[in-house]
């Protein structure tokens, strides 16, 4: 034996022992966790182990080049974290896994994301940041339960109007992609938190001022002239007065163009009606981000996140800590 060999057999073994000591607890605890063990393939000797009833997979920082057929065929998934991997494409059996409410595809090579993903009843979180994505497909709506869509640090030029049938959406990242405009759709969602920030937008459809929930926006790094930069840079406040008088301005316009008496169309919303969103609150500027529990992945310096590991897992989103997962403190509840 080489003793280059004979140098490598510990690590190796360490290894393969580490690798089959998280099969048996995953066995035991209904939770996998082979987070950074530099795999290139699901392990052969996990067929050794009854892992049918895994509801939680982390395989996170590994060197995975394809979605394995084996996290196929565990039904009962709720949870499952692929970050950071070298993903090029996912297989239609993803959509096998119905129980899914949240999916972590961060930081891979994905150009396109296939109908699979768009078939998973109960998804609640998508975090698809830092990959190399140029459009979203318009069956986005088919995720009628998703709460979080966290697309940043992508190539995404255009946005589907079928965004705004998402009604349950509270987050959206779109930061640092392509985007030049911004559906009008999106102000019929009831979003707590939007991040357009670093893109090349330069208009905020006016009907934005509708989005009464919202309690964070962020549109710094963007070539904005309406509002100006300046208006934004004061907050949500300013913001939407400002989107709010020019409607006001731009209703007068018409109805004097066009010769007509007053329509009764209530183009001008009250303080009260542009302020009043059940969550409250309103933020301190367009460079702002949430101080408290969530870190989104585009507001990092890498553009990827980093997700704290739970003692017996590990690397779940903050997305997921923000609620409680069936049987376990992981199951997101949002």
């Amino acid at each position: 034996m080489a003793a280059g060999d004979g140098a490598q057999l510990p690590a190796t073994v360490a290894a393969s022992r580490s690798v089959e000591k998280a099969l048996e607890e995953a066995a035991a605890s209904g939770a996998l966790n082979l987070s950074n063990r530099k795999l290139k393939e699901f392990p052969r000797s996990a067929r050794n182990y009854d892992l049918s009833d895994i509801t939680h997979a982390d395989l996170s920082r590994n060197h995975l080049c394809e979605l394995p057929d084996e996290l196929c065929q565990f039904i009962s998934l709720e949870t499952l974290s692929l970050y950071h991997n070298g993903m090029r494409s996912l297989s239609s059996g993803l959509g096998n896994l119905q129980a899914l409410t949240y999916l972590n595809l961060s930081r891979n090579l994905l150009s396109s994301l296939p109908p699979s993903v768009f078939q998973l009843p109960l998804l609640r979180v998508l975090v698809v940041s830092n990959n190399k994505l140029s459009s979203l497909p318009s069956s986005v709506y088919s995720l009628t339960r998703l709460r979080q869509l966290d697309v940043s640090c992508n190539e995404l030029q255009l946005l589907p109007g079928e965004l705004g049938q998402l009604e349950c959406l509270r987050d959206l990242n779109l930061r640092r992609n392509r985007i030049t405009t911004l559906p009008e759709e999106i102000s019929e969602l009831p979003l707590v938190r939007l991040d357009v920030s670093c893109n090349r937008i330069s208009h905020v459809p006016l009907c934005f001022r509708r989005l009464r929930h919202l309690q964070i926006i962020s549109l710094d790094n963007n070539p904005l002239q309406m509002p100006p930069a300046q208006i934004c840079s004061k907050g949500k406040y300013h913001i939407f007065k400002y989107l709010n008088m020019e409607a006001c301005r731009s209703h007068e316009e018409l109805e004097k163009h066009l010769k007509l008496r007053p329509s009764g169309f209530k183009s001008c919303l009250s303080d009260q009606e542009l302020f009043s969103g059940q969550f409250g609150g309103l933020d301190s500027g367009f460079n702002s981000v949430d101080s408290g529990n969530k870190r989104w992945s585009g507001n990092e310096p890498s553009g990827g996140p980093d997700f704290p590991l739970p003692s017996h897992m590990g690397l779940w989103g903050e997305s997921v800590a923000s609620g409680q997962l069936r049987n376990s403190p992981y199951r997101v509840s949002l």
